[in-house]
């Protein structure tokens, strides 16, 4: 049996980015101006582009959240509260994964891939 691809919405061709700033209490160096582009938005999931310039900022996932990430150009720096630094340059890639805390660096202007995922509590509870 062949299963079928089904297709539940059509992204738009320029979707309409929101601007934001880290919060203040948050930021760790700079004002970057970040820049999100939705190309798909469900309860439990996200997707789109997301640019930001310089600038560093605290970052606290909650225990259903999990972000992948593909960059397509520029430099970040992540660094965990407790552990190694990770640096991903234009065409790497990586996860973000729940209950993460620490700090995400922009080392150059980037632009990237974003696909955001939240576990419904209940399922995580099944999962323990």
């Amino acid at each position: 049996m062949t299963e079928s691809i089904r297709i539940v919405g059509q992204a738009p061709q320029h979707p309409v980015a929101t601007i934001d700033y880290p919060r203040p209490d948050r930021l760790v160096q700079g004002q970057p101006q970040r820049l999100t582009y939705p190309y798909y938005d469900h309860p439990n999931m996200s997707c789109g582009v997301w640019t930001c310039e310089i600038g560093a900022w605290r970052i606290a996932f909650a225990p259903n959240k999990q972000e992948f990430f593909h960059v397509l150009a520029g430099r970040i720096r992540i660094q965990p509260d407790h552990g190694v630094s990770h640096t991903f340059s234009a065409g790497e890639a990586g996860v973000i994964p729940p209950n993460f805390t620490g700090v995400f660096e922009v080392l150059e202007p980037v632009r990237k891939y974003y696909v955001v995922v939240e576990v419904a509590p209940t399922v995580l509870e099944r999962l323990a």
